[in-house]
Formats: structure tokens, C-alpha cells, sequence
């Protein structure tokens, strides 16, 4: 009882295949299994779904007032986690995708679309009182059709008005008309109503930069309200990708045909028949007859076949690759399975087929003269299984055919991977006999070795053939003669889909993660500790790339090189992310900005990247306050007389003290919402870092998804 079930076992005869000098017929046994899903069903699909529906829960976090992409990027990490725990459970083949794997990296694709609208939803609504108004387009598609289907209709706006308090743009309005200052007024009114105007206008002023800083505009507000919607359609669009998926394994799980139609073994024994003899005979009509003439040719095993010494043996080679069993990159070798064949005239081996009855006879091979040729590129035994016999023809030619498992050395450049292309060769030749000996050749041409292989092709792993070619070479020796060489070069390709859809694509995904976490606004979320996570992902993504990636010391896959440059991007925007931070947070303790800085980056670098030098705004309210106008020391001076000499009333005396203290707080308001020359210029600066980064990054993008796509498509085309 173990993982795999037995189904069907049918058998069925196969068409004859006729070669030059024989046939051979093939009984093909069809074993149909099927795996038990239990296991991979419990261990694998229900820990996924729980993590797709802890991530689908994630959209009832408030994005407002939690972290919430800090909470998702740590739920990326933990299916990180989980993806290199799969890949050593899931098949490795190149043929074909497994449909567990399309809905892994589908899972991931969702997981990895969510954090990036999370990361808009928090830019906008942390962020949208900079940004211009919403295009009508957007207005019209998202606010208007998109909310109705995601049941987040627009408010009516008289509703809304009616709701709210008067807005905040009227403040500058109020301020000089609450108390309206006519010429010889000011001399006559009491410090009571002075103290009383000075009150309100500094109450005015508070109320404007906190409903600033708590309502916003109504440009926010229609942001706010895009990022919402978007919010609420993913929802949508997460809850629709679970349902199919469950839907879809539960049925395949449940309904799945109790025969496959797929042959997922063969069991080939090849069968030697023939018609029969009619019985001449040599010296009886029988074969025993035969076998008796051929004994002194028996004899004569030790020695080479030929009548005259000086006399070359032409021995034809030829092979057929039946399976490429795999490629091991560190011990750089290659593993496959072949059928090779050795053709070569026996010169004491003739008779007459008419005479003897029999053109052909099936002999084993020790009682024959074998020549010694060899694969130089051989670094193992042999351990395909061992045929006895071979052919023996009525006009001296042997057919020899023998099953080789073949582990040979070879150059493996892996620099292209996953889209590389290996040519190995195997060379044939005759280890003790020089030219003058025996000479090689073949009878068959390249290209019918290539499809005769492709055609008994048995395995669609890893690798597949893509072409043979053989050539023909004689080497000079110390003594005068020459040594021959037949060359065949193999060609095979890696199939690259598995590694497009278990590396690079997940490896896409996480650098597009940290791309768009720029668009986190480093004043209101601790964007340094959300790359800290992503990068922490990425190191565990690279532990688990490190075992599929090829293991060589000769040159560096482009892959790797790739992935580098990732976490290379990724350390250097935490690093400027920390250096914003501080900015931000600590640039009114900085000291001025140097000069040719503020000429390289604010100037060159800020028009380069779209961040010119805006002009200082001015604000209305604080200028036209009379309370800063009025000194302070008189504020302090709670004696001070009246204009007509009279001490001040005690009334006046509250006042003045309450207008002292609220005069204090509004400083300390301004200078909060505020910030003074230099930090604004060391914040600018910083900004501009942290857009030529993010153009940086999206440069990096562009070339290495086009260069991959490009090397993609040319592999599949060759």
C-alpha cells in the first residue's frame, strides 16, 4: 500500500520495424497506476488554502489605522516558507506543469496583488491631499461604475453638506471680518474686546491646520474613496479565485477517471522472428550443419577477421539516444540511455545461402571477433542490461546491437540558464587499433540518427534533444600511424518553463513588491521595517534557489547574476528609506545644506526625475494674525495701564493671561505642522533620492524581464 495504485495492465503488439538486414517485433505492455491523493491533499492543499484565507481575512483590517502591508508581507514570507517545502514534494519534470503548481504561483500572484493594493490604498489615503484632482476618466470608471458594483456607491452631496461644518477655506474670510477695523476704531474700543479678538484669531488659526490635518479636501476624499473600491474589488476578485479553486480540486479529486489514457510505462521485449527455412543444407539440410562448417570461424575469435593482415576493418558505428536520463552540472555530466551498433565483414565467415539453407544466423558474441571500440567521454560502467547475441550474415557481415547506459563527461555551460543549450560529444574509436587496423565509419546520415532518436524518445524530463551531428577525425601517433575518431555531438535543451514558473516568476513578484513600497509615504508608515520583511523573504526565496540553481564553478548562471542585482536593489532602497527616515524625522538638527548639493540634486537631479524646487507657499492665516504682531512682553506685563492711564480691570487681566497661554499654543502648533528652510531643502533632497531609486528600479525591470522574455522565446524556437 504504497503511494501508487494499479489500475489496468493491457497488452498489444506492435508494428514491425524493418531495418536493412533484419526485423524486429515489439510487445508493448501498457501498466496503468494512479496516485493516492490523500497525502498531498492534506499536507499540501489545505495549508495553502489556510494561508490564502488568512490573506483574504487581511481586507477586513482597517488600512487607516493598522499596518496593513506590513501584516501581508509577513504572510508572503510564511508561503515563501511553504513554496520551498513544496518543491521537494512535488514532481520535478519539464514536460509539462503540474495543475498544483499553476495554482500555487496563482495563490502567490493574488498574495502578491493584494500587497500592492494594499500599498496604493495606504498612499492614498496617507498621502492623497499632495496628489492633483481625480481625472474625470477615473471619476467616471471607478467612483461611479465600479462603486455600484462593489456596492460602494457615491454620497449625495447635499446630504454631505448639510452634515458638515462650514469649511476651512472661509477661515481667511472670517478672520478679517469678524471684527471689522474701521480708521479711529482701534483707539476706542476696551482691552476686553482687544484681547477678545486677538482670542479668536488664534483660535481661528488652530482650527485651520487641524481641520487640514483631519478632514482633508474633497480632492483626498475622492482618492480615499478610489482606494476603497479597489480595495473592495480585489475582495471580490479573491473570494471568486477560492471558490473556482475549490470547486476545481474538489472535483478533480473526487471525479477523476478510474483509467488515464496517458501509457505511463513501457515494458519493450523485442522478439526475433523469422519465417522458416526451407531446408538446404551444406553438407545435411539443418542448421547444425552450419553451425559445424562455422566452428574453425569460432576458432579464429582471437584474431581479426581479415584474410590478409594489411587489410583494414571498416566498422560502421551508429547510435540511437532513447532517453536522457538527466545532466549533472557540478561533476559536469551526462547521463543518457542509447542503442549503439557495429557493423563489420568477417572474412572467414561466407557460405552459400542456398547451399546452407540460412542467409543469417544468431550467434552469441564471445564465439565472434568483436572490435574493442570504445566511448573516451565513458566515466561509469555500463549497467543497461546485457544482450548475448548478434548477427552473423552468409556474406561476412556482423550486425551487432548493444543497450548502453551511458554516463559521460562533458563541458557544461550553464551561464544561460534556465535557457541554456549543451552540446556533449561522444567519441567513438577503437582503443588498442590504429588506422591501419580498423577504420571507422557510418551508413546512416545525421539527420536520420536525429529523428530515428526523437522517435524512440521514451522520457520527456528535463531535457530534450534537439539535434545529432557526427563527424569523422584521425589523430597522428608517436610512431608514424594515425588514430580515427568518430564524433557525434549531441544537442540538448533545458526545458525552462518550470524554472520561469518556480524562480523567476516568484522572484518578479517580490522585487515588483519592493518596487512599489516607494509609493509608501515615509512620514506616516515605517516603510524601513516592511523592505526589512521583504528582503528576509527574499533570503529565504534564495535559500530555496540555491538547491534548483546549477551547482558549477566555471562561470556564474545570468540567473544569478540577476537575482544579485535584486537583493543589491533591495538593500540600497533600505538604506535610502533609512536615510529619508532620519531626514524626516531629524532635518531641523541638520546643519545647511551644502551648496553644490543643492545645486547637483535639487536643481539637475530634481528636474530630471519630475521634483522641481516648488515655490514657498505662503500661509494667509499666520501672516494676517495680529496676535503675532502684538510683543509678547506686553502679553507678559499683566500691569500694564490702559490708554487712558487707568489700571486694567481684572476681567481684562484673565483675558489677557488666556490669550498669553492660547498664543503660546498656536506657536507650538505651527511649528509642529511646519518646518523651517533647511529641513525643508534636506527633505527635498531626500525625496529626490527616493524617486531617481525608484526610476533606477524600474530601468533594472524593464531590461531584465525583456532580456529574459527574449532569451525565452529564442530557446523555444531553436
Amino acid at each position: 500500500m504504497g503511494e501508487w495504485e494499479l489500475l489496468d495492465i493491457t497488452a498489444e503488439q506492435g508494428d514491425t520495424t524493418a531495418t536493412p538486414d533484419s526485423s524486429i517485433d515489439e510487445l508493448i505492455f501498457h501498466i496503468h497506476v494512479r496516485r493516492r491523493a490523500m497525502l498531498y491533499v492534506v499536507n499540501l492543499l489545505i495549508p495553502s488554502c489556510f494561508l490564502i484565507t488568512v490573506d483574504l481575512f487581511s481586507f477586513l483590517l482597517p488600512p487607516q489605522s493598522v499596518d496593513r502591508s506590513s501584516f501581508k508581507m509577513t504572510l508572503i514570507l510564511g508561503y515563501t516558507v511553504f513554496l520551498l517545502i513544496m518543491n521537494d514534494l512535488l514532481p520535478i519534470t519539464g514536460n509539462t506543469i503540474p495543475l498544483i503548481n499553476v495554482f500555487f504561483s496563482l495563490c502567490l500572484a493574488l498574495m502578491v496583488a493584494s500587497l500592492l493594493e494594499t500599498i496604493l490604498v495606504t498612499n492614498l489615503l496617507l498621502g492623497s491631499s499632495d496628489f492633483s484632482p481625480v481625472p474625470r476618466w477615473v471619476e467616471v470608471l471607478v467612483l461611479q461604475i465600479m462603486g455600484y458594483l462593489v456596492f460602494l456607491p457615491p454620497k449625495a452631496k447635499g446630504k454631505r453638506d448639510a452634515e458638515s461644518p462650514p469649511k476651512t477655506f472661509t477661515n481667511k474670510h472670517m478672520l478679517e471680518n469678524s471684527f471689522p477695523e474701521k480708521k479711529g476704531e482701534a483707539e476706542q474700543e476696551d482691552k476686553a474686546l482687544e484681547e477678545l479678538k486677538n482670542l479668536s484669531k488664534d483660535l481661528q488659526a488652530i482650527r485651520v491646520q487641524v481641520d487640514r490635518q483631519i478632514n482633508g479636501t474633497k480632492s483626498s476624499e475622492e482618492w480615499t474613496k478610489v482606494g476603497f473600491i479597489i480595495d473592495r474589488l480585489l475582495f471580490g476578485l479573491y473570494i471568486l479565485f477560492i471558490s473556482v479553486s475549490f470547486l476545481t480540486i474538489i472535483i478533480i479529486w473526487r471525479c477523476m477517471p478510474r483509467v488515464k489514457s496517458t501509457k505511463l510505462l513501457f515494458l519493450f521485449i523485442s522478439v526475433l522472428m523469422h519465417g522458416p527455412c526451407s531446408m538446404l543444407n551444406c553438407s545435411r539440410p539443418d542448421p547444425p550443419a552450419l553451425l559445424e562448417a562455422l566452428k574453425p570461424v569460432f576458432n579464429l575469435s582471437s584474431i581479426r577477421p581479415v584474410v590478409n593482415s594489411s587489410t583494414p576493418t571498416l566498422v560502421y558505428v551508429n547510435i540511437v539516444v532513447t532517453s536522457i536520463l538527466g545532466v549533472d552540472e557540478k561533476a559536469q555530466l551526462l547521463k543518457t540511455y542509447m542503442v549503439q551498433n557495429f557493423q563489420w565483414k568477417n572474412e572467414f565467415a561466407r557460405w552459400d545461402p542456398d547451399q546452407c539453407g540460412s542467409e543469417w544466423l544468431t550467434l552469441t558474441r564471445k564465439l565472434l571477433w568483436v572490435p574493442d571500440i570504445v566511448i573516451n567521454e565513458f566515466m561509469e560502467e555500463n549497467n543497461a542490461p546485457f544482450v548475448p547475441y548478434t548477427y552473423l550474415y552468409h556474406d561476412g557481415f556482423v550486425n551487432d546491437f548493444q543497450p548502453f547506459r551511458v554516463i559521460s563527461s562533458c563541458r557544461l555551460d550553464t551561464y544561460m540558464f534556465p535557457f541554456d543549450i549543451q552540446n556533449c560529444t561522444l567519441t567513438f574509436n577503437s582503443y588498442l587499433h590504429p588506422l591501419s587496423s580498423i577504420q571507422l565509419g557510418t551508413r546512416i546520415p545525421a539527420e536520420d540518427v536525429y529523428k530515428a532518436s526523437k522517435a524512440r524518445m521514451s522520457s520527456a524530463g528535463e531535457w530534450e534533444l534537439v539535434g545529432i551531428q557526427h563527424s569523422l577525425h584521425r589523430l597522428p601517433t608517436s610512431y608514424g600511424d594515425f588514430y580515427e575518431e568518430l564524433r557525434f555531438y549531441v544537442s540538448i535543451r533545458r526545458r525552462s518553463t518550470m524554472y520561469v514558473v518556480n524562480l523567476l516568476i516568484p522572484s518578479c513578484f517580490l522585487i515588483a513588491v519592493d518596487l512599489f513600497s516607494f509609493m509608501l509615504p515615509p512620514d506616516c508608515v515605517d516603510r524601513s521595517l516592511f523592505k526589512m520583511t521583504l528582503i528576509l523573504g527574499y533570503t529565504v526565496f534564495l535559500l530555496n534557489m540555491n538547491s534548483l540553481l546549477p551547482a558549477t564553478g566555471d562561470t556564474i548562471p545570468l540567473l544569478n547574476v540577476f537575482l544579485s542585482l535584486c537583493l543589491t536593489l533591495m538593500m540600497g532602497s533600505l538604506l535610502e528609506t533609512i536615510v529619508i527616515t532620519n531626514f524626516l524625522h531629524g532635518s531641523s538638527r541638520l546643519p545647511a545644506l551644502p551648496r553644490w548639493i543643492k545645486i547637483l540634486v535639487i536643481k539637475v537631479l530634481g528636474c530630471v526625475v519630475g521634483l522641481p524646487r516648488k515655490p514657498k507657499a505662503k500661509d494667509t492665516v499666520v501672516e494676517n494674525l495680529a496676535g503675532l504682531e502684538m510683543p509678547v512682553s506686553v502679553r507678559h506685563d499683566e500691569e500694564a495701564p490702559n490708554a487712558d492711564g487707568l489700571p486694567i480691570d481684572m476681567m481684562v487681566k484673565r483675558l489677557q493671561i488666556l490669550s498669553r497661554e492660547l498664543h503660546i499654543l498656536r506657536l507650538q502648533v505651527d511649528q509642529h505642522m511646519g518646518r523651517s528652510k533647511t529641513a525643508e531643502e534636506w527633505i527635498q533632497v531626500s525625496l529626490i533620492v527616493d524617486r531617481l531609486l525608484f526610476i533606477i528600479y524600474i530601468f533594472f525591470l524593464s531590461i531584465s524581464l525583456t532580456t529574459f522574455v527574449v532569451l525565452w522565446a529564442t530557446s523555444q524556437n531553436i
